[in-house]
């Protein structure tokens, strides 16, 4: 089955939601507020690396990034959908 990611804006503006059609957190939520929380987590540690990101929150099958207000999404958004289809290539 191929990865399909979907993007969706959030009431804050500096926070997107990425749907998958897979799970990508068992057994509850995970939040990492810096790249240093998401070191044992190879996907946080992907999104991190995306220059802007700020929090990675994992839930079921989706993933919210929330990012710098100076950060732009035009910019963070192919990065980020990049590290997710790495990650679960």
């Amino acid at each position: 089955m191929s990865l399909t990611i979907t993007a969706t804006a959030t009431p804050n503006p500096n926070a997107m939601k990425f749907t998958l059609n897979r799970t990508v957190c068992e057994g509850g939520s995970k939040t990492f507020t810096s790249p240093e929380s998401a070191a044992g987590d190879p996907l946080a540690s992907a999104l991190f690396a995306v220059p802007g990101t700020r929090m990675v929150f994992l839930l079921n099958d989706f993933i919210t990034v929330t990012k710098d207000s100076a950060a732009d999404w035009a910019t963070m958004q192919p990065c980020i959908e990049n590290a997710i289809q790495r990650h679960f290539a």
